[in-house]
């Protein structure tokens, strides 16, 4: 057998060999969405992505006899450490064939260069933050992944595990048939009560993103993003420059219907959701490639999107109890449409957040996928 070679990437042509591992290893499973190329190689660009304005990270291909066959990166955020104290780096972007022999050399680089900086934990896989990609898929290997998700093979767990990484914290993805909702109405009525006294009593009004104002909007979102989120396992809020560099790539994949702000009466925002159109069931069939008919399969494909993914849902602190999430809830009920968008998901969401798991189970929802965060000492 060839000799397994690690190795960092160095030249631009090396990040798009690092881009394209996945597309070696994945492309005879039907299940595996390939990614935009393009799009990728924009967010892994130190230069572009503003992630490396308060973070360092390596990037490394296996390779045996030429061929690639894994990759993974290493990476230390200042911002992590600010918020969740120093000694923890990540792993990210973790992809493998099914050999422990290159995982372990993938691990066990990653885990030395983060040693070599005085790091004592490592934690993932993050792509880069908990506000991007994470989590090894270890529940649901029969569902595509959505907009925003990776989907790996059941045996990525056990290279894992066999390599000493422990369980560190699950995230849930939740189904929820919103279509047949609609017609049966399956939500608590206490959802729907306190989505009327949201109205009534506290006068919230609920409203869908423009699109002309999409930069100001997303900063909106971000707000209420960055506060509601502020005590969550592993949370670093998004800066100012993360928040547009995020903005400009969704710009073409936000919905406005599907985009809601919650405001109080005052025109303070009370809490927001961003719910995106499941994109991967057009990237798909496009192998990663916009050209030279990738754009066309886009647009016409768009039209036929009939899931979406509830990315984020939040509220402010001042209006916890003012009925704010229900109000939401209950829109994307009423924007729900049997011929249209009947279903979708709705995550991630922490093990541990018992208020959104309950929620969830109050309108009929279904865990339908589980994501591991692993962790080991070093």
């Amino acid at each position: 057998m060839a000799e397994l070679v690690i190795r960092p990437v160095r030249t631009r042509r090396d990040l798009k060999r690092f881009v394209k591992v996945p597309f070696g290893l994945h492309r005879d499973n039907s299940l595996w969405v390939p990614p935009l190329i393009y799009d990728r190689m924009q967010f892994l660009n130190r230069a572009k992505n503003p992630y490396f304005e308060h973070a360092e990270a390596e990037y490394f291909i296996a390779e045996r006899g030429g061929e690639p066959v894994g990759r993974i990166t290493a990476q230390i955020d200042r911002r992590w450490d600010e918020f969740h104290g120093p000694g923890t780096g990540m792993f990210g972007f973790f992809e493998s064939v099914n050999d422990p022999e290159v995982a372990g050399a993938l691990l066990d680089t990653a885990a030395g260069w983060l040693r070599e900086r005085g790091r004592t934990r490592i934690l993932g896989p993050m792509d880069f933050t908990t506000n991007d990609e994470v989590g090894i898929l270890i529940e649901g290997y029969d569902r595509a992944p959505m907009i925003l998700q990776n989907w790996h093979p059941p045996y990525y767990r056990e290279l894992l595990e066999t390599h000493g990484y422990d369980k560190a914290m699950d995230l849930l993805m939740w189904w929820l048939e919103l279509g047949d909702l609609k017609q049966g109405s399956e939500f608590h009525p206490m959802i729907h009560q306190a989505a009327v006294e949201s109205r009534d009593k506290h006068g919230i009004t609920v409203r869908n993103m423009r699109k002309r104002d999409m930069a100001a909007e997303v900063a909106r979102f971000a707000g209420v993003y960055n506060e509601a989120w502020g005590e969550n396992w592993g949370f670093v809020p998004m800066t100012d420059a993360e928040v547009e560099f995020h903005a400009k790539i969704l710009k073409q994949v936000i919905d406005e219907k599907w985009a809601l702000i919650a405001e109080a009466p005052n025109g303070e925002v009370a809490g927001a959701a961003l719910t995106l159109p499941d994109i991967n069931q057009v990237l798909a069939k496009m192998n990663g490639r916009l050209l030279p008919f990738g754009w066309l399969r886009f647009l016409l494909g768009k039209r036929k999107i009939n899931r979406v993914r509830v990315f984020a849902l939040g509220v402010r602190n001042d209006y916890q109890h003012a009925g704010v999430a229900a109000a939401l809830y209950i829109r994307h009920l009423d924007n729900a449409d049997p011929d249209g968008v009947p279903a979708g998901e709705c995550g991630w969401i922490l093990e541990v957040n018992d208020p959104m798991n309950r929620a969830m189970e109050g309108m009929g929802g279904e865990v339908i996928k589980r994501y591991r965060l692993f962790e080991r000492q070093l």
